[in-house]
């Protein structure tokens, strides 16, 4: 048994009219995979957390503008809705707990506003410690009498980071990362950078994996390990420099050599950079040796062969004791290392053009626990479906507590 992090950092999502997604109010683990077929919203769901960060991270504007638009945002259906909105419930340190949430509307001239913030803190014993309430561009409600100015176009989370009370919330918000590793980034040599925090696509995998080796070394000990064990015959890597450049340097092990041979990024098979990607991924800490509370992974499994399922679950639960990991998969070989009592696992539908996610339904769960089947050959079968109860109440929720349904 891996041992569990006292409380999981996202312990809720709820989101309403983003992109594909209608409606949806799901719960998490310290390990969630999202499964479903192409084009069921799985990734949408990922965008949607994603959002919330670059919202906050960059503005509103450029994380609309990088999405299309407005327009390619908010869900598209008979009707085309104005608002979407966006609540997160998470996990701060010392017994709080946060539930955050915006909902954003289309202009007409295809620009966009805030029309509600909420934020609210609460200690252990569900009491509220800290909040605000905006409409618009007034903060109507707030546990501070000197607020500081709203700003129409902007998350006001930015501007109240600055009280004690809701720092903390907005740095947690913007220690995540979301990943869609690209193994061509990967082997391109890259340019030198601070190594931070591997970007999206992995393109300064060799500027992170040199940070972490000189301030972080047993995380680099543990990538090593499971690398490994996921690629047979792999021995070690390090960040090399070459010129003004740097990459990745493999030692691979060869029957009747003497020592391994050592290879370039450029030369590694896709599914061994992907594999290191998300090892990296989960593993990192940052700068200050502090934890990234969430790391949301696509499809990580792909291109590794299907033995190496076990050893990527075994990572991902031991890197969940300091950071959360929500993943999609297709793959059957790793669904069948999920452990329904421990691991999370959603279904995500497409019905109608409406992305629907929910958890395992109850017969796919009793299947399961009396070892009738796996989660992956249920999969292989076309027999994992949502709770169709679950979805019901979702429908029947009003979501946002803070935030008004249009």
């Amino acid at each position: 048994m891996f041992p569990r992090p006292p409380a999981t950092f996202l312990r809720e999502v709820r989101i309403r009219n983003y992109k594909s997604i209608s409606k949806c109010a799901v719960s998490f683990r310290a390990v969630t995979l999202l499964v479903g077929r192409n084009g069921s919203g799985k990734s949408n769901f990922l965008d949607a957390l994603r959002f919330v960060t670059e919202g906050l991270q960059s503005s509103l504007d450029h994380a609309i503008r990088t999405r299309g638009g407005i327009d390619n945002v908010r869900r598209r259906s008979t009707g085309h809705p104005r608002n979407f909105a966006i609540e997160l419930v998470i996990t701060l340190s010392d017994g709080l707990k946060a539930t955050y949430g915006f909902e954003l509307t289309a202009r007409q001239n295809s620009g966009f506003a805030v029309k509600r913030e909420d934020m609210s803190v609460q200690d252990h014993g569900g009491r509220r410690v800290a909040y605000y309430h905006r409409e618009e561009k007034t903060v109507v409600q707030a546990s501070h009498k000197n607020m500081p100015p709203v700003l129409e176009d902007r998350l006001y989370l930015v501007n109240a980071s600055g009280l004690p009370d809701f720092r903390q919330v907005y740095d947690a918000l913007l220690s995540v990362g979301f990943y869609n590793l690209n193994p061509e980034s990967m082997k391109e040599p890259q340019s030198p950078d601070a190594g931070e925090l591997l970007h999206p696509d992995g393109s300064n995998i060799a500027s992170v994996v040199g940070r972490l080796a000189r301030q972080q070394p047993e995380a680099i000990d543990r990538i090593r390990v499971y690398l490994t064990t996921i690629v047979p015959g792999i021995s070690g890597f390090e960040s090399v420099t070459l010129g003004p450049r740097e990459t990745l340097l493999f030692s691979q092990r060869v029957e009747g050599a003497q020592h391994p041979w050592r290879f370039y990024a450029a030369s590694m098979s896709d599914g061994t950079l992907r594999a290191l990607g998300a090892l990296v991924a989960v593993g990192q800490l940052g700068v200050t040796g502090t934890d990234v509370r969430l790391v949301g992974l696509e499809e990580p499994e792909t291109a590794l062969h299907p033995a190496a399922a076990g050893a990527l679950m075994d990572a991902l639960r031991e890197a969940s004791v300091h950071t959360q990991v929500i993943g999609t998969t297709h793959s059957p070989d790793l669904l069948s290392e999920v452990d329904l009592d421990t691991d999370g696992l959603l279904v995500v539908v497409s019905r109608d053009g409406n992305t629907r996610i929910g958890p395992v339904d109850e017969p796919s769960v009793e299947a399961v626990r009396r070892h009738l089947y796996t989660p992956g050959e249920l999969l292989r079968l076309d027999q994992l479906q949502p709770d169709e109860r679950d979805l019901r109440r979702q429908e029947q929720l009003n979501l946002f507590s803070g935030i008004a349904v249009a």
